[in-house]
């Protein structure tokens, strides 16, 4: 593909504004947002039924969690105000949707429990007790298994991740495949054509 895509390291297009307001987990957010990124002009239906049916984690979660894919940051914000104690390192590779994440991060006063960064600059020691993504599919399939294998190794033994796919584009079938891969994979819910996959840790 080419073009400036939502990940495009350094988007072409002028930054242009926005703000984005959405709910979840009992709680309302408006988060800076701007062309260039990816679903700069609303919360994607993906991201908003990943929300809405796997089960946000709560005061009592604690540990490191991982955001593939972050954006301007909708799921690393609803994660590190629900989670107090929790740590989240959010990645992307696109350095607008990096910028708009940190200045997020900052409206809602969680900055110092939240490392944005670019995927090459994390720590390749850092173990995660949970992953949470709306993947980049449009990537092609290829990159996206490249993705997954570099991130779902990195689970704790007991950690979980939690996926979200358009059945159209292949939710099923990435499941059959992160199995055969050896992440046992459950087909979580499902909503407005979107699959919630609860991936585990693979066996050791």
């Amino acid at each position: 593909m080419t073009g400036d895509h939502y990940f495009t390291p350094t988007p072409g297009s002028a930054a242009r504004p926005r703000e984005i307001a959405f709910s979840a987990g009992g709680r309302e957010y408006a988060l800076a947002s701007s062309t260039g990124v990816f679903s700069a002009d609303r919360l994607d239906p993906g991201t908003a039924v990943l929300l809405r049916k796997a089960p946000l984690p709560g005061d009592d979660a604690t540990g490191t969690f991982l955001d593939i894919g972050c954006g301007y940051g909708p799921i690393t914000s609803v994660l590190a105000v629900g989670a107090p104690r929790v740590r989240v390192v959010a990645v992307d590779v696109n350095e607008r949707a990096r910028a708009l994440a940190e200045q997020n991060m900052a409206t809602l006063g969680v900055a110092d429990r939240v490392v944005v960064a670019a995927p090459d600059d994390v720590d390749p020691a850092l173990r995660f007790d949970q992953i949470w993504s709306n993947p980049p599919i449009h990537v092609g399939k290829a990159e996206l298994h490249d993705l997954l294998l570099h991130w779902l190794p990195r689970l704790t033994p007991d950690g979980t991740a939690w996926l979200v796919v358009a059945r159209h584009l292949g939710s099923d079938s990435l499941a059959d495949w992160l199995g055969g891969q050896g992440f046992p994979t459950v087909k979580h819910a499902s909503q407005k054509g979107f699959r919630v996959l609860r991936v585990a840790a693979a066996s050791r």
